[in-house]
């Protein structure tokens, strides 16, 4: 089957055109530039952008499926490009589709934090419902959760909705996910949140996603996610496989959410360090994903966290991938691990 990817050049896009070549797929990549490292993996690029419909008349013409990964993850600064990609741009590739010839269906690629996100550590499915009232101040998921509803409400073309928890692995070229591993690493987490995360291996995630191309109910939503962990478990678990000390000190939850309004609150805090405060609200909530309907239907089976990290932190050190510290989150958490005597190097 011929298959159109949006988003190709990311970090999951990238995984998933290989998946989907591997299982024996043609694929079209629509891509804004280059991308040569998709024309070696055997992908054909075709120029176009999800905000720009004219580009897709030709790109979908004849394909069987649609996987739609086009994004920016974005937390800090304005959000109007963010909810301008997400929402029109979906609606561009779900227009294009249902005039397509063929009638391909769809794969609204989102993200777990629409539904699977909360104050208290619940394991979330598929029927939880929008945790709107929880990202309302997020603008990267309050988007999501708008796209999946423009996804959700088009009855001329069969969607399929897959929604990642947290992507770690190798091959994070924007270091789009990676950014707590790099933290970590140099030693810059002065202290533990109150909260829990869900990882999925990225490679794990691209399988389930390139298999709901064929074995996704149109109609139907799959949470994937890998293991459910308190942020001490992932930070204990990084120290494991890095050999970098986790950090002991350990914050409250209200705590935490405090010094992210604060930071958010100062003026002139934007771009990276308006990103790097809401991450540190973020991280005080409870992401934990039942992915057992993808596992079902999908085929979606996860390997064990550890060795997602172990070759997530393999690639940053092969890579040399680490930036040089720095940031008004940087400076505030170097004067956390001085008055809590924490090393620094």
């Amino acid at each position: 089957m011929e298959v159109l990817v949006t988003g190709a050049t990311g970090f999951l896009g990238r995984h998933v055109v290989r998946s989907l070549l591997t299982r024996g797929h043609t694929v079209r990549a629509l891509v804004r530039s280059d991308a040569p490292g998709l024309v070696r993996d055997g992908a054909k690029c075709i120029r176009g952008d999800v905000l720009e419909p004219g580009t897709l008349v030709q790109a979908v013409d004849g394909v069987g499926a649609v996987l739609h990964l086009a994004g920016q993850v974005l937390h800090g600064g304005s959000p109007t490009g963010v909810y301008d990609l997400h929402i029109r741009g979906t609606r561009h590739v779900l227009d294009a589709a249902a005039r397509a010839r063929g009638g391909p269906r769809v794969v609204h690629v989102s993200t777990s934090g629409t539904t699977a996100v909360s104050t208290e550590p619940t394991v979330h499915r598929e029927d939880a419902g929008w945790a709107t009232e929880v990202v309302r101040h997020w603008p990267y998921y309050l988007s999501k959760i708008f796209a999946e509803k423009v996804a959700r409400e088009r009855k001329d073309v069969p969607v399929v909705i897959v929604s990642p928890s947290l992507l770690l692995g190798p091959d994070d070229e924007g270091l789009s996910s990676s950014k707590a591993i790099v933290r970590f690493l140099r030693r810059e987490v002065a202290a533990v949140p109150a909260g829990g995360l869900s990882l999925v291996d990225v490679r794990d995630a691209a399988e389930a996603v390139a298999a709901a191309a064929t074995q996704g109910r149109p109609g139907e939503a799959y949470l994937v996610g890998g293991a459910n962990l308190t942020v001490e478990a992932f930070f204990v678990l990084l120290a494991r496989v890095s050999g970098v000390p986790a950090p002991t000190f350990k914050v409250g939850t209200g705590a935490t959410e405090l010094t992210a309004s604060v930071l958010s609150a100062l003026e002139g805090v934007t771009g990276a360090d308006a990103d790097e405060s809401v991450a540190y609200a973020m991280a005080g909530h409870y992401w934990y994903v039942d992915a057992a309907k993808a596992q079902a239907e999908l085929g979606f089976s996860p390997r064990p966290a550890e060795h997602t990290l172990r070759d997530a932190v393999a690639w940053l050190r092969d890579r040399s991938a680490l930036p040089k510290p720095g940031g008004l989150l940087g400076s505030l958490v170097g004067g956390v691990r001085r008055a809590v005597g924490t090393r620094s190097s």
